[in-house]
């Protein structure tokens, strides 16, 4: 990538597919739903930095002829940013893997922050000619827009427009200070022992998304004011507490759907609906699209 507009070179062995958002910002979408490895490469210079998200399966990054090794497993992110030398890709994409990754210019990305450069780790003054290396867990609210960019099927004249909204909806959810991977070190909540029990919340709710407990059967769980179980859980996880539940469920239930095992009743059971309308009206809600359209789509 020797200018914000040149084209990326792909290997015969596989392709990303490519959609410019504007100059210096690109998006890189690969679904491997084959049996075989397949390997992908781009070439992207020093002046821009790298955004991976793996929504299924695992991959690996090659570095210096394969000497190096990044792998990438499902539900996690790897952030690669580099100003001393070009990090051009050489991804092997495992079977059945989907990926996603966010090529920008470090000029446009500075642009984003300019006003709360500081809160960026790599983008201060004292960090932003060092290399910089991050791997993250990928939150339910991310998982969303990742699966919206690998699953789109809606008319192509809007994909351009619909992948920028995207990309900078990921971007934020990504620098979201309250879904950092160090939840347990949220800078708003110093008081640890509040932090672990808000972590137990979260627990209980996955472990009861069915049938969940209400909030104040909740606050009275773990020990907390019901004040403070809502306002601490959405500080800590981004999200009021069935925010939060919804987005999971519905992650759940994606993943039901993909597996092929049941059908939508059945998932629509297992997240805690009752009835299947009731499921199909919230899958819709969340995704844009039908449980069986995105069977369909999927499969």
């Amino acid at each position: 990538m020797k200018s914000e507009n040149s084209a990326l070179k792909s290997n015969a062995q596989g392709t990303f597919d490519e959609i410019n958002i504007e100059d210096g910002f690109i998006v890189l979408t690969s679904k491997n739903d084959s049996d075989h490895t397949k390997v992908i490469e781009r070439e992207i210079d020093s002046s821009y930095i790298q955004f991976h998200f793996c929504s299924k399966g695992s991959a690996a990054f090659m570095f210096n002829q394969g000497n190096y090794t990044l792998n990438i497993d499902e539900e996690t992110s790897l952030l690669l940013y580099n100003p001393q030398r070009d990090l051009p890709i050489h991804l092997e994409l495992k079977p059945h893997s989907w990926l996603v990754s966010l090529v920008i210019s470090i000029k446009k990305f500075h642009g984003l922050f300019s006003n709360d450069a500081n809160y960026v780790t790599f983008l201060t003054d004292d960090n932003k000619d060092k290399k910089y290396y991050k791997d993250g867990k990928i939150s339910p609210s991310m998982a969303v827009v990742l699966n919206q960019l690998i699953s789109f099927n809606l008319n192509s004249s809007i994909k351009s427009l619909y992948f920028k909204g995207k990309a900078y909806e990921l971007l934020s959810l990504f620098f979201n200070r309250s879904e950092d991977a160090d939840i347990e070190q949220c800078p708003y909540l110093v008081d640890e022992v509040n932090v672990a029990k808000l972590k137990k919340a979260k627990d209980i709710i996955i472990a009861n998304m069915a049938e969940p407990p209400t909030l104040q059967e909740l606050a009275d769980d773990i020990g907390l004011s019901l004040k403070k179980l809502k306002e601490g859980f959405k500080q800590i996880y981004g999200d009021s507490v069935f925010s939060f539940l919804f987005d999971y469920k519905m992650e759940v239930a994606r993943k039901l759907l993909e597996s092929g095992d049941y059908n939508v009743n059945e998932v629509g059971l297992k997240v805690g609906y009752s009835t299947g309308s009731h499921f199909i009206a919230a899958f819709k809600k969340k995704f844009g699209t039908t449980p069986k359209k995105y069977i369909t789509a999927s499969s």
